[in-house]
């Protein structure tokens, strides 16, 4: 309080102490004024929800310096800016091997002459930084039963690269012997890349990361936390599921590495879901996204030949990597759902584990059911997330009364994320329909034309 001291007994500052006597409370109403003039208009400006703006702005005036303060703490959204920050500077890496494209004529005969799908094939070519690309084979991986042998076979048989980004792998009987392939093929000489989400590590304890770096595995974390908590809720996490075994065979879709997902072994807690493996050009998209990843979270850049050799067209799906996330891959994925929700001609079927559309996607399913769309969305019975189940289930009256169907799957747990439009148009990937998936979290998603396929 020394300076107090001095500014009440200097007679130099005593004029300017009888000021603020006299008018402090001017000085207040302009502080009020002026932080309530900018939090009001800074809504007007960002907030992206009309009904949001409004409300804020209600807070501010109705609580003066209070409702200011409320808004510049909570009413901002910093999780994309401070996103956008952290990764405007990150490597963007493509494969030295440009491939064939498709074109319009070209996907409509491919679709048996079907044309509906062409506007979509036009916006999601404006929306993302890759290219559609022709000659892939994909096949559907049921449970960890069918997924992790063909993930390991894979591993086992690697000769120069693997690149592994997963959300969780636990430190359980099928992450130790995924840990034992991995460090065996580095080992014979393959070089051998991990990447795992630092708050889905934290799902065991110890983390398995920590046995990876002590028995020599190059393993890194996305985004370290200090919070001592796993998180559930927690933002800017990378949930994408990639692996790329030689740059010719990829993994993805919505399966993490936990036992959780063998059903064979009726383990303590079953989850079912879908996985896939990939073969042809489309596998360049999953190297790209993982070695950007990388390159973040390392500093260390994965290119040449090694990672990214010359890819042969090998089957007859189209498809293409729509990587998501908070930053120059902002609601790529959600741009994709609607472009799809509004030119589809017949049907639209949804399994998601996580069914929490905002009001934009419940309309355009409303729309498409009261067009005459097929609508059909399939959601867990029990969740695992009893809070997630219950807002979800909030929504069932509204999208039921205008045509769309939800069926509740029975137990165990269904994980499995997958969109197919008119029986022509397959996306696959990581995301749910959620916001923290469509706008918050780091996805990896791949879209798919082919009527077989789908």
């Amino acid at each position: 309080m020394i300076w107090l001291y001095f500014l009440t007994t200097d007679e130099i500052y005593q004029p300017l102490l009888y000021i603020f006597e006299q008018f402090w409370y001017l000085l207040l109403l302009f502080l009020i004024g002026v932080s309530a003039f900018s939090a009001a208009t800074h809504a007007v400006l960002f907030k992206r929800e009309v009904r949001g703006a409004i409300g804020w702005i209600g807070v501010i005036l109705l609580v003066p310096l209070l409702g200011s303060i409320l808004y510049f703490l909570f009413g901002i959204n910093r999780v994309q800016r401070r996103a956008t920050t952290l990764f405007h500077d990150r490597d963007r890496l493509e494969s030295p091997h440009a491939p064939r494209l498709f074109h319009d004529t070209e996907l409509t005969a491919h679709l048996g002459g079907n044309q509906g799908l062409l506007p979509l094939f036009r916006l999601v070519n404006k929306v993302s930084r890759r290219a559609l690309t022709p000659g892939n084979r994909i096949t559907p991986l049921v449970q960890g039963d069918t997924a992790y042998p063909e993930m390991l076979d894979a591993i086992i048989k690697a000769q120069t690269s693997i690149s592994l980004c997963t959300y969780i792998f636990d430190d359980d009987a099928i992450g130790k012997e995924f840990r034992q392939a991995l460090l065996q093929a580095q080992s014979r000489g393959v070089e051998v890349r991990i990447l795992i989400d630092a708050v889905g590590a934290r799902y065991s304890f110890p983390p398995i990361h920590h046995q990876m770096l002590q028995e020599g595995l190059d393993a890194a974390v996305f985004m370290p936390t200090r919070l001592p908590l796993r998180l559930a809720y927690a933002n800017l996490r990378n949930h994408r599921k990639i692996l790329v075994v030689d740059g010719r065979i990829g993994f993805t879709g919505g399966m993490n590495i936990r036992a959780g997902h063998q059903l064979l072994s009726k383990p303590k807690h079953p989850v079912q879901d879908l996985h896939f493996k990939l073969e042809g050009p489309v596998v360049a998209h999953l190297q790209e996204t993982f070695c950007e990843d990388w390159s973040y979270v390392t500093g260390n850049s994965l290119q040449g030949s090694l990672w990214f050799p010359e890819l042969q067209e090998v089957g007859d799906v189209a498809c293409r990597g729509l990587s998501d996330g908070p930053d120059e891959d902002f609601e790529h994925i959600r741009w994709a759902i609607l472009g799809a929700l509004s030119t589809a001609e017949h049907s639209v079927h949804i399994i998601t584990p996580y069914f929490l559309p905002d009001n934009v996607l419940m309309n355009m399913l409303d729309v498409a059911a009261m067009r005459g769309i097929d609508v059909e969305i399939l959601v867990p019975s029990q969740n695992n997330l009893t809070l997630v189940q219950w807002a979800s289930e909030a929504h069932f009256a509204y999208i039921l009364s205008k045509g769309c169907r939800i069926y509740q799957t029975p137990a165990p747990f269904d994980h499995t994320k997958l969109m197919i439009v008119d029986n022509l148009w397959v996306m696959m990937g990581s995301a749910n329909w959620d916001p923290r998936s469509l706008r918050l979290n780091f996805e990896f998603n791949v879209e798919c034309y082919d009527r077989e396929f789908a």
